[in-house]
């Protein structure tokens, strides 16, 4: 596979990520199975993996899956919740940073995280405290880049006077296109580059899942809005819009919504997450296809026109986590 670059240290991982953090939450696979899914990552080419403190046991799952290899590849995780449980709230003073950073590393089974990301912005703790707690973590080796999530144009440019910011991990595809607003520009114009999960819209891009479909009674995605059987009946018209163009080209769906944030800038790199190997590859697969200028235009042309129904979280959710 490719390689992409984020940021401007040097940082080079594989096009195309993997983010770890539905084996560790219910309706996964047995550990041994979840880690034979993440060793066939990195024997397929993914460099980059991507799990947090809040995952449950994510962490200590990645750690001992990537361990034979770990000098090849790539691993972030994040910081900022207090007790690491975003329903806590946040916590990113600079003590409960450092106690993130020894547990993590701990858990990861190795003596650096290559990127470190801070969660969520935590409004009590001043950005350039942040980064500044991050750039002294870097400078004493245990961690080699600083990222963040979900944060705004004005805490990106606040943290990046203190030390460069090698990612910004968003959520970002064609169902949820926020960040087009603001943020890309931003990183653009920073030098950040852009990390964007659910990149398959939690699934609904694939096309695998329609009004009627009916979720495991432990599936997350029976409490987002945008799940609800009335949000997916009025969101179909973006899938159908997919099916259409994948077909055109002979492909998947889950490959054309890949290939569409790929297209968009040189500094995106989208990290799906999957249990199953045969999803797996498809999405390596979606690396190597391209989307002609032609085929661009009418894909965004129709996304001008698409009004997409429901929310990403519930509100107490979203009051917790400020988005």
């Amino acid at each position: 596979m490719e390689s992409r670059k984020l940021g401007t240290k040097g940082l080079e991982v594989s096009t195309i990520g993997y983010g770890c953090m539905g084996l560790s939450f219910p309706g996964a696979p047995e550990k041994s199975e979840s880690i034979k899914v993440i060793r066939a990552a990195y024997e397929n080419g993914i460099t980059f993996f991507d799990t947090a403190q809040s995952y449950g046991d994510n962490e200590i799952l990645v750690g001992e899956a990537l361990e034979p290899f770990r000098k090849q590849v790539i691993v972030a995780t994040k910081f900022g919740f207090r007790e690491g449980n975003p329903r806590l709230g946040s916590d990113s003073r600079p003590e409960s940073i450092r106690a993130a950073a020894e547990a993590s590393l701990k858990r990861l089974k190795t003596d650096y995280i290559d990127l470190f990301y801070q969660h969520r912005m935590d409004p009590n703790v001043p950005m350039e405290e942040v980064a500044g707690t991050v750039k002294d973590l870097i400078q004493e080796g245990k961690v080699h880049h600083l990222g963040l999530c979900e944060a705004n144009p004005e805490s990106i440019r606040q943290a990046n006077t203190v030390l460069p910011i090698t990612a910004l991990q968003s959520e970002y595809s064609m169902f949820y296109r926020e960040p087009e607003k603001e943020i890309i520009a931003t990183l653009e114009g920073l030098g950040i580059g852009f990390v964007t999960f659910s990149p398959l819209g939690k699934g609904f891009l694939t096309g695998a899942i329609t009004a009627d479909t009916k979720f495991d009674e432990t599936d997350g995605r029976n409490f987002s809005p945008r799940f609800s059987e009335e949000s997916r009946r009025a969101n179909q018209v973006l899938v159908d819009l997919i099916v259409s163009v994948a077909q055109d080209k002979e492909v998947t769906p889950a490959q054309v919504a890949l290939a569409w944030l790929l297209a968009h800038k040189p500094f995106i790199v989208p990290i799906p997450g999957t249990s199953k190997i045969h999803r797996l590859q498809e999405n390596i697969a979606g690396a190597q296809i391209s989307l002609s200028t032609d085929e661009l235009i009418k894909i965004n042309t129709a996304l001008e026109t698409i009004k997409i129904v429901g929310e990403r979280y519930p509100k107490e959710i979203q009051n917790k986590i400020g988005k």
